[in-house]
């Protein structure tokens, strides 16, 4: 009788220890799931410049990720993602100011009657399409 009781005490512990408690496994899964990331659907920055790029020309020659007459968006904010806020400012005159010869030959035209905050908003925005 002896016997029995320990070997169903061994065989209870050997189960315990062979699955694990649920305690001791929620940290480690908790530890490798990943975080999900916030969506660019909720930052205001991005709705803002969504929304100014929609209504101004921007879309005849900018693609999100193909390179149409102009340089995609994903290579834009590729190039200047460590981009200081005066070389920020410095592109958000430039979509101003119109430009050539940053993304070859192809003239990038002046945008005269959008305004400085608005042209630095568009920015911001390019900027959250990083890859």
């Amino acid at each position: 009788m002896k016997k029995l009781f320990i070997s169903s005490c061994l065989f209870a512990l050997t189960a315990l220890i062979a699955c694990g408690g649920s305690d001791n496994n929620s940290g480690d899964k908790k530890e490798t799931e990943k975080k999900a990331e916030p969506s660019l659907s909720d930052n205001p920055v991005y709705l803002k410049g969504l929304a100014l790029v929609a209504q101004d020309d921007c879309v005849t020659c900018h693609q999100v990720d193909n390179k149409f007459m102009g340089p995609s968006y994903r290579e834009i904010a590729d190039k200047y993602a460590s981009a200081s806020t005066e070389e920020k400012k410095a592109v958000a005159q430039r979509i101003i100011n119109g430009s050539t010869g940053i993304w070859g030959t192809v003239q990038m035209t002046k945008h005269s009657g959008m305004s400085t905050e608005d042209a630095e908003a568009i920015v911001d925005y390019i900027l959250l399409l990083k890859k």
